[in-house]
Order: structure tokens, then C-alpha cells, then sequence
């Protein structure tokens, strides 16, 4: 179902409405891409492609909350959500784990706040008894207009680090560098060449066919080692096929397969935005490495042949702090975890605050644990 009321401290003109139903959030496909494409600090994970996939995925019947501020018919903002039990009632974001940020859409145009704060009160409507949570912020998110505007209790804790490259040429990346490991760099660069390593980005009707062979690649890379359990279920698979395809015919994502000779020996999956883009998967043969190929400094020339000349700002490691991604001198950036309650619910947030605290300790303990035996 999908029930409707107005914004109260929005003006006449906007109306904002809470979608339940999953016919009626398939629906809003066109109307969110526009919306998407209005709102700057949007990120790939922010498409309606991404977002409605993984719900078929990994959505939970009955728990949709999807909020949608309207003006004249219009969509100006949407916060899409899902509502879960544990551990603690909350109102969480749609893209789950698999998702590196999460945020909501905002219209560029909203200058005076007027869309900003008609969410706002949609979404302090929602919560009712949950506790309004939002992990993977990332700074400058338009969901930061949403918290600022907040009038019950509020708290920030840092979330996952991200490392951030800027999205230009691949000679400009290395001229970052210093000259020894520029140097290296080139070298391992032309050593691709002498393997005769080329590539190509799949066109739209090729994406489903090239993301099977990634994940086997990728499933291939990582035999006998640890390894992202979810990345080899179906129901990856399926939400990964599903969301690629109208991404790349959207121009939000590219699948770049890796050929010597006529033989795919890796594919890589970036996903791109109007300000980011990212490497979100990708899978390698084990015959790359033993030939002494460069698995990331291929990838990274793919991805920065994507992103340099399309205006964004950002070429993103995503999550993750791996040693091999600082050898690229990154920023490091770390994601906000934006904790939203009402009155009545802020024996929530401080519970949520509690376990946030504990995780914290414990990770630190163990990475202590780890230095210790590692010396």
C-alpha cells in the first residue's frame, strides 16, 4: 500500500507520501532517474537500477518504506529505506552491506531547504517507534541537509574508511607518485603491454555474459584463501545482473573484460555517478599473477581511462583500507554514521551508541592483537 499525507511545514505545493508497495517502487523508475540526475552528491548507489535490484534480492516483504517528497507531481526527494526488527527497530537504508554509501535524493534546486525539510518531518512521521539510522554516510551527502535539520536527538559516529583518488588520466596518477615508485609503476605498465594484455568495455547487451565471468574469475582469484562469502551467492549474482544492465545502458556503470588474445583473463565492474566513480568488483585469473602482471595498476588504467574526461571530481577505492591502495598516495576519507531519534525513542539512539562504542573496542583490541603477533 502506499500511504499518502501532506508535508506539514513544507508549503502547499509539496506532498509527501511513504511507498510500501513493490509495483509502486518498481514504478518510480523514470521519475527517480531524473531525480537522480538533479541531485550532484548522488552516488551510484543511489540509482534506482542499484537500489529496486537489491530489494528483489535482499528485501524483506513488508518492510519497504520508501519516502518520496513531491512537488506538483514530481519527485524532489526520496529517502529510500527499509524498516528492520533487529537489532534494535530502525528505519535502515535500502543497498545494505553490499552497498558502499548510503544516502538519500535531494533536488540541486532546493536552495532555501523548503524539499530538505518536507523530508525531513516525512521521515520523523515514519519513524514513529524505530530509530532512524544511517550507516556509510559520505561527507558532503545530501542526507547531512536531512540530519542538520533534525529537531530530536542526534548523533554522529565514524563508520567504514574510504580511499580517494582524483578522477584524472592515469599519467597524471602516477605523476603523483615519487619517482621510484612512478617508476616501477611505468615499468609494470609496460610489462602489461609485452604480455599483450588489451581491453574493451562490453556493450549493454554483452553485461550479463561478462558479469558471469567476473564472478567466476572472481571466485577463481580467491580459492583457498578468505574471501567475501556474499560475492559468491545467487542472489548476488542475480541483483548484480539485474542492477548492471540498465546501469551501463544509463551510462552509470562499465564492464571492462581483459583479453590476451581472445582469451578474458579478468573483468572489472565500475560504477559511476555524476561526481564519483568507483571499482566495485572485479575478478582475475591466477595466471595474471604467476605471469608478473600488476592486477591493480591494470585495473586502475581501466578505471581511470572511465572517469578522467566525465567531469567528476572523484575516482574512489571504496571501502576498505588495504595496504595496496595506499601505494597510490589516496586521501583518506572516513563515512559518518548519521543516528536520528525522536523524544520517545532516544533510549534507542543510546543503545545504538553503546554498540557502536563496544564494536569500536573490540576492533581496536584486535588490531592490537594482530600488530603484537605480527612482531
Amino acid at each position: 500500500m502506499t500511504a499518502t499525507y501532506p508535508a506539514r511545514t513544507a508549503p502547499a505545493a509539496l506532498t509527501a507520501e511513504v511507498v510500501t508497495d513493490e509495483a509502486a517502487f518498481a514504478a518510480l523508475a523514470p521519475a527517480w532517474g531524473r531525480l537522480y540526475r538533479r541531485c550532484a552528491a548522488a552516488t551510484p548507489f543511489q540509482s534506482h537500477a542499484w537500489l529496486h535490484s537489491w530489494w528483489l534480492s535482499y528485501g524483506v516483504r513488508g518492510r519497504l518504506r520508501v519516502l518520496v517528497v513531491r512537488a506538483g507531481g514530481e519527485p524532489v526527494a526520496v529517502a529510500p529505506l527499509m524498516l528492520v526488527r533487529r537489532p534494535l527497530p530502525a528505519l535502515v537504508p535500502l543497498g545494505g552491506a553490499i552497498s558502499d554509501y548510503a544516502d538519500v535524493l535531494l533536488d540541486d534546486g532546493d536552495g532555501d531547504g523548503r524539499v530538505a525539510g518536507a523530508l525531513t518531518e516525512a521521515l520523523a512521521d515514519a519513524a514513529r517507534t524505530a530509530l532512524v539510522d544511517f550507516r556509510e554516510v559520505r561527507p558532503g551527502s545530501a542526507v547531512e541537509r536531512v540530519y542538520d535539520r533534525w529537531r530530536g536527538p542526534r548523533r554522529t559516529v565514524p563508520d567504514s574508511v574510504c580511499l580517494e583518488l582524483p578522477a584524472v588520466p592515469m599519467d597524471a596518477l602516477v605523476a603523483r607518485l615519487p619517482s621510484n615508485k612512478a617508476q616501477r609503476v611505468r615499468a609494470k605498465l609496460r610489462r602489461l603491454d609485452t604480455l599483450g594484455v588489451w581491453r574493451r568495455a562490453v556493450g549493454p547487451e554483452e553485461v550479463e555474459a561478462a558479469l558471469v565471468r567476473l564472478l567466476e574469475l572472481h571466485r577463481l582469484q580467491w580459492q583457498g584463501r578468505k574471501v567475501t562469502s556474499e560475492h559468491l551467492q545467487p542472489r548476488f549474482r542475480e541483483h548484480l545482473v539485474r542492477a548492471v544492465g540498465p546501469m551501463a545502458r544509463a551510462g552509470d556503470a562499465v564492464v571492462t573484460e581483459f583479453r590476451i588474445g581472445e582469451d578474458v583473463v579478468a573483468v572489472d565492474l565500475t560504477l559511476l555517478s555524476r561526481g564519483l566513480a568507483g571499482g566495485y568488483l572485479y575478478g582475475a585469473h591466477p595466471g595474471l599473477r604467476e605471469r608478473k602482471a600488476d592486477v591493480a595498476v591494470m585495473l586502475l588504467d581501466a578505471c581511470a581511462e572511465h572517469t578522467a574526461g566525465g567531469g567528476r571530481g572523484t575516482l574512489s577505492l571504496l571501502r576498505g583500507d588495504e595496504p595496496y591502495k595506499h601505494h597510490w598516495r589516496p586521501e583518506q576519507v572516513v563515512s559518518r554514521r548519521l543516528l536520528m531519534a525522536r523524544r520517545r525513542t532516544a533510549p534507542l539512539l543510546t543503545a545504538a551508541l553503546g554498540d557502536a562504542a563496544a564494536r569500536r573496542r573490540g576492533r581496536e583490541v584486535l588490531h592490537r592483537w594482530r600488530e603484537r603477533g605480527e612482531g
